[in-house]
């Protein structure tokens, strides 16, 4: 496990890169306040806005995640620790006044990079 990549992984890099292209600036692996050892895969400080991008099987993605079947009691005891973070984040960060995005890493970067975007701009103007 210690050599499975957590941050800069492959669909973080394609999905920053589009956003950078747009013209969007944006901070990465930023600390979820008041939550140790919890980061934001991508964060809009300013419109207060948390992106995460989630890998299918260290989060239970619904049509992808596996179950390996060595230790699988212990492996299912990890990955629902996991899904459970995950929401407790996701509450923390609302009842904080953030707006959070979670994005599947099976999803197309352009368009997980164009729902930001567009989130962004309707943030930005109000609607």
């Amino acid at each position: 496990m210690s050599r499975q990549n957590s941050r800069d992984t492959a669909p973080e890099v394609a999905v920053r890169r589009l956003l950078y292209a747009t013209g969007l600036r944006y901070r990465v692996n930023v600390p979820v306040p008041g939550m140790p050892r919890r980061t934001i895969d991508i964060v809009f400080p300013k419109a207060k806005i948390a992106v995460f991008l989630d890998g299918c099987f260290w989060h239970g993605c619904p049509e992808h995640a596996t179950q390996p079947k060595a230790n699988a009691e212990w492996w299912r005891a990890k990955l629902d620790k996991n899904i459970a973070r995950d929401q407790e984040t996701t509450e923390h960060l609302r009842e904080a006044g953030w707006m959070v995005l979670r994005y599947w890493e099976h999803e197309v970067p352009a368009a997980v990079a164009e729902d930001v975007r567009s989130t962004i701009l309707r943030q930005r103007s109000g609607k």
